[in-house]
């Protein structure tokens, strides 16, 4: 008989019970020689000790603004130094921090600084076109709780650090003494797909413990400098990356603003750095770049991957010719603050490719039949579900949206289906909602998407469901070819499936694009491609 499709993660090393402002002065005290953050683009440097002083003033800074513990201030930015001042200094005195996703307009913005109760916003100047200063404009109006904004590199920012110097220099240090590892500190929007974004809301303990954790599975110490040229304002950023570095003593580089293939190299090059992070896609287009040779990356001996599925033929070459022998997937969601999964560095490649890891210590997982909620024997698909320390502590002022993700026994339920191998491993084969049923057959995109990556005109690859007059769904591959001029054409890519996929499986149409639509935090828009291209 097979084993239920559970496990946990068990550990002699126990959670940390600090608040994130307590855990970098343990750091600031081990380390304070140490390098903290590197921003290449500018070239500032932080020690430990400094990074302590400068994160201390923007605290000052903020209670000289009036800004109180439990009160919201949002964070809309491109990666920069400020960005991670401003999540360390909120931490510091307890106030909630809202990351904002750089790409919002207008209309989303309005929504997150209403829905959270912003009082305060630190925005950058511009991103991609978007004049930052000219969108506050537009929605000051109808946000009453907003009082002010300062804007990044602006006289405005200087003004507010200045602030600091009419706040005693103990007053955080007093604050700090009564906040509680339970206390939210930060909220992220999750980007739904119909809707309203929700606020996922999570404590110290959520995320701290989490950074940790995942930088303790890649043997973080103060020797390590993490590349981080995913968004901050993703967890993938600010959790795994600048609190994995500091829990650990590592040094935080950042190569640029935004993700440029590149300035992720050289900054690796330049500064020496032993860990990079990304989504399958910036490791792709790190790879093609015409130079990707010229660039020295023998520093690296690690790195997380996440986000979505690592096709083989690219973990191959981010083995090999990254020197990234040790690199780690994870698995997570924003509302498990992130990381429930994660590959060990002594794994083999089918573990790294076919699976995104095992539970994390003290995390637990199970997988469960989506109708009936009972855990499924081991290799059966279903849903995956997590509960632990991680689960956030729910969605902000959205209690009905809470029960709906995390049911009474604090299992959060993750959308996502999954088959949980016999030694423990997880496989996600889709989403729930991405799943396609075709003529009563359950089509699972991600086993698709590996097999078409083998063909030798495809790039990359992904696979949709469009509607279909007779059975319901059929299948649409969307592809990037290896060569725009020779592109594969429908028969081609139906030939390299005949007799090794089941003929349902096989793509019934396909459309050949220059890129797929992104997320900011570099996921595939799947939804959009099946808007776009379905009808």
């Amino acid at each position: 008989m097979s084993e239920p499709s559970y496990s946990h993660g068990t550990s002699s090393t126990p959670l940390l019970g600090d608040t994130v402002g307590a855990n970098l002065d343990r750091a600031v005290a081990a380390f304070g020689d140490r390098e903290a953050l590197v921003d290449v683009a500018s070239g500032r440097r932080w020690t430990y000790a400094e990074f302590g002083a400068a994160v201390d003033e923007v605290a000052r800074g903020l209670l000289a603004k009036g800004v109180a513990k439990g009160d919201r201030v949002g964070i809309w930015a491109v990666n920069c130094p400020e960005w991670v001042l401003v999540q360390y200094a909120t931490a510091r005195i307890g106030v909630v921090m809202v990351n904002i996703n750089p790409a919002y307009r207008a209309h989303e913005l309005s929504y997150v600084l209403r829905q959270a109760g912003i009082s305060l916003l630190v925005a950058s100047l511009a991103h991609k076109g978007s004049d930052y200063r000219a969108l506050v404009g537009q929605v000051r109006g109808s946000c009453p709780d907003l009082r002010e904004t300062v804007y990044i590199g602006d006289p405005s920012w200087d003004g507010f650090v200045a602030g600091a110097g009419a706040v005693p220099p103990g007053r955080t240090a007093a604050i700090a003494a009564e906040l509680s590892c339970d206390d939210p500190i930060n909220i992220q929007y999750t980007s739904g797909t119909t809707g309203f974004p929700k606020g996922a809301t999570l404590s110290h303990h959520n995320i701290l413990n989490n950074g940790y954790w995942v930088g303790r599975t890649v043997g973080y110490t103060e020797q390590d400098r993490v590349c981080l040229p995913v968004p901050f304002y993703h967890c993938f950023g600010m959790v795994m990356g600048n609190l994995g570095a500091t829990s650990h003593g590592a040094c935080i580089v950042i190569p640029a603003p935004s993700f440029d293939p590149a300035a992720t190299l050289r900054a690796v090059q330049e500064e020496r750095c032993t860990s990079l992070y990304g989504v399958p896609t910036m490791f792709i287009a790190e790879l093609n770049l015409p130079d990707f040779g010229s660039y020295d990356l023998s520093s690296l001996r690690t790195g997380i991957m996440a986000g979505s599925p690592c096709p083989v033929e690219v973990m191959k070459r981010v083995v090999a010719e990254m020197h990234m022998a040790e690199v780690s997937i994870c698995y997570g969601m924003t509302e498990t603050s992130p990381v429930s999964l994660q590959t060990r560095r002594d794994d083999d490649l089918e573990h790294r490719t076919g699976t995104v890891g095992r539970v994390l210590p003290h995390i637990e997982v199970k997988i469960v039949d989506p109708a009936t909620g009972v855990t499924v024997p081991r290799g059966t698909p279903g849903e995956l579900c997590t509960r632990g320390y991680s689960v956030m502590l729910g969605y902000w002022d959205e209690p009905e949206k809470t029960a709906e993700a995390v049911d009474p026994g604090r299992w959060m339920h993750t959308g996502d289906l999954a088959t949980m191998r016999e030694d423990g491993y997880v496989e996600i084969v889709g989403r729930i909602k991405d799943m396609i049923i075709r003529g009563g057959e359950n089509i699972y995109p991600r086993e698709i998407e590996e097999f078409l990556y083998g063909h030798p005109k495809i790039r990359d690859v992904q696979v949709v469901g469009v509607p279909h007059e007779r059975y319901g769904e059929e299948v649409l591959a969307c592809v990037i070819p290896l060569d725009p001029a020779d592109p594969p054409t429908l028969e081609e890519v139906r030939a390299f499936c005949a007799d090794r996929l089941a003929h349902y499986k096989a793509p019934a149409r396909l459309r050949i694009l220059d890129a797929f639509p992104m997320t900011v935090s570099g996921k595939v828009r799947k939804v959009e491609l099946r808007e776009t291209y379905g009808g």
